[in-house]
């Protein structure tokens, strides 16, 4: 049977060639097999002879490649700058060009050739039919008995007759919606008119009763309802937060966990973190776990807010997903640990981007160098400026005016000395901030002679100091309770042009308090009582140490509840001081 069928097939190759049977998908069933025989052959002999027309033109094609009109036009192509993709293309452009006109040429000689043939196909035809007269009968032919039941379908070794082919063409067309999604539908009367309702809506109104007014109106697919969101996000943003999260809940919409992210990311992005922790809270009682993509978007919110044990959640929740931290994650996660004044486990993380062959940016050194700087880590300063110097990053003015805060908090002047005579002798001219943290290292030590030569040296080379040097002596000179020179200095920094910082308040109100000057001490203490949120846990204890040292123990408890409103906790020693004072009750009267 497969002989006669092979038979069949070639034979009607022979009567119209290659073109014939390409253009057969539909021919007429034959007498010789049934129906869906025949349709099946055609279908598989079709499949085959489009292959190997296409592998015979592309074989054909490499031979116009190489052709040498092609080589000269590729050849001028190149002398005139042209490169790459650009000129591949153009070559196989005027290859398929040479091809299709050598086709056309060979068309015409094929047609003169059949046009012959049925010249002599004319003449021969009073023979032909005197040699049909002679045959007296015809041969019987052998037919196939007509086959009942279902036909096995199999193309390339594949049962295509097999049920679960029905499932994957099913799947094959949800595939196919999601790449090439339905338009939304038209909004036309009513609906328009709701719609436009609700794009004005204010931002404080419900959009809830519009939203079903639509939805019945619309019947909306999910198509819709992201054209809707669209619209609101352009003209509105504040209103499109507020439904975006109602439509999370709407079967129509297929909510899946990308929607989830894109919204937790929106409202990190514009700082709500307490709307992005009400979708997260929503997510998980919607039993959506989160994916790597919202595990992401959670760890830079988190980082950025300032919570880090959040934020260390997040990072582990990737991990533990198999997934690999990206550059910008390890960078969240690092400035993280530099905001909580943690710089060891940010140093683990560069660790670990080291190891795992991430790049590292000079900024994100720069910002582990500054927060062991503030903490006076002088090991930790170190190792971060010898992998900079590893990995060929210069060291610029920054860097080493870290390094000499760094040794100035640790209490080590000449180190610091050593490493701001290094600076200039790269060739980095000192700042006022630079020259600043050098002053206070000196400080540390009470080095005024060393100070004020370095301030003369300097000098005679054109530097002025500014507010942030003469910031650094007003303090000292203040713990010195040199109260004329003090003032004397916090005038230059008016003359300056600018605002005094706010660090030098503390100083004044310190100086004053312990020189017993009370309305300029309860001066400064207003100013910074106005702006209690800027000081940090040493700033108050200063205050309170000059208040209690001047008698002012009043002033001293309520600077001490402000503290611990702001959630500092006291020191050992500023307790007892407080207690001590309660105690004996020791207030003097302060000198106006």
């Amino acid at each position: 049977m497969l002989l006669m069928i092979v038979g069949k097939v070639v034979s009607e190759m022979e009567k119209g060639g290659l073109e014939r049977m390409i253009e057969s998908a539909s021919a007429s069933p034959s007498q010789d097999f049934s129906e869906d025989l025949w349709r099946t052959v055609w279908e598989v002999s079709n499949l085959v002879l489009e292959d190997m027309e296409k592998a015979r033109k592309k074989e054909k094609m490499k031979g116009f490649l190489q052709s040498d009109k092609v080589k000269e036009m590729s050849r001028f192509a190149g002398e005139i700058g042209i490169r790459g993709d650009m000129l591949r293309e153009l070559r196989f452009k005027w290859a398929r060009e040479e091809m299709e006109e050598s086709e056309f040429y060979e068309g015409l000689e094929r047609l003169r050739k059949e046009a012959n043939a049925q010249e002599m196909g004319e003449k021969a035809e009073g023979k032909a039919a005197a040699e049909c007269a002679e045959v007296e009968e015809k041969p019987k032919v052998i037919t196939l008995p007509k086959r009942h039941g279902k036909i096995k379908y199999k193309i390339y070794g594949l049962d295509l007759s097999d049920p679960k082919w029905t499932e994957v063409a099913e799947k094959i067309h949800e595939r196919g919606e999601m790449i090439l999604p339905e338009e939304p539908k038209p909004i036309t009367g009513k609906c328009k008119l709701i719609t436009d309702k609700i794009l004005s809506l204010e931002k404080e109104e419900d959009p809830s009763p519009l939203l079903a007014e639509w939805k019945e109106l619309l019947q909306p697919s999910r198509i819709d309802w992201i054209n809707l969101l669209d619209r609101l996000r352009e003209q509105n943003t504040q209103l499109y937060f507020k439904v975006a999260e109602l439509v999370l809940s709407e079967e129509s919409f297929q909510t899946n966990v990308r929607d989830y992210s894109k919204l937790i990311d929106a409202h990190a992005k514009e700082n709500c973190l307490e709307d992005a922790e009400r979708i997260l809270k929503k997510m998980n009682e919607n039993g959506i776990v989160p994916d790597i993509v919202t595990s992401t978007v959670l760890v830079h919110m988190y980082s950025k807010a300032g919570n880090l044990d959040r934020a260390k959640e997040a990072f582990e929740s990737l991990r533990s997903h198999g997934f690999q931290p990206d550059k910008k994650v390890y960078n969240s996660m690092i400035m993280a640990y530099v905001n909580a004044g943690q710089p060891k486990l940010g140093m683990s993380l560069v660790d670990m981007m080291i190891t795992s062959g991430i790049e590292r940016s000079e900024e994100i050194y720069l910002a582990l160098l500054r927060s062991f700087a503030q903490c006076g880590d002088v090991r930790g300063a170190g190792q971060i400026t010898n992998i900079m110097r590893i990995e060929e990053f210069q060291p610029t003015l920054e860097s080493c005016t870290l390094l000499v805060e760094a040794y100035g908090q640790a209490g080590d002047p000449d180190q610091a000395r050593s490493n701001f005579d290094y600076m200039i002798r790269l060739g980095h001219k000192p700042d006022d901030r630079c020259t600043a943290s050098m002053i206070a290292a000196y400080g540390k030590k009470n080095l005024l002679d060393k100070a004020l030569n370095l301030l003369l040296e300097l000098e005679k080379d054109g530097f002025e100091p500014g507010p942030a040097t003469y910031t650094v002596l007003v303090d000292w000179l203040g713990r010195l309770q040199l109260i004329n020179e003090a003032e004397q200095l916090l005038g230059k920094i008016s003359e300056l042009g600018e605002a005094p910082p706010f660090k030098i308040q503390v100083s004044l109100c310190d100086m004053y308090a312990r020189a017993g000057i009370e309305k300029k001490a309860l001066q400064a203490l207003g100013f910074l009582e106005a702006k209690k949120e800027q000081m940090g846990p040493d700033d108050f204890e200063r205050i309170i140490n000059g208040l209690l040292a001047g008698g002012f123990l009043q002033d001293a408890q309520r600077v001490h509840g402000l503290m611990e409103a702001q959630g500092f906790a006291a020191s050992e020693r500023l307790k007892v001081a407080l207690i001590s004072s309660q105690t004996f009750n020791r207030q003097r009267q302060p000198t106006r």
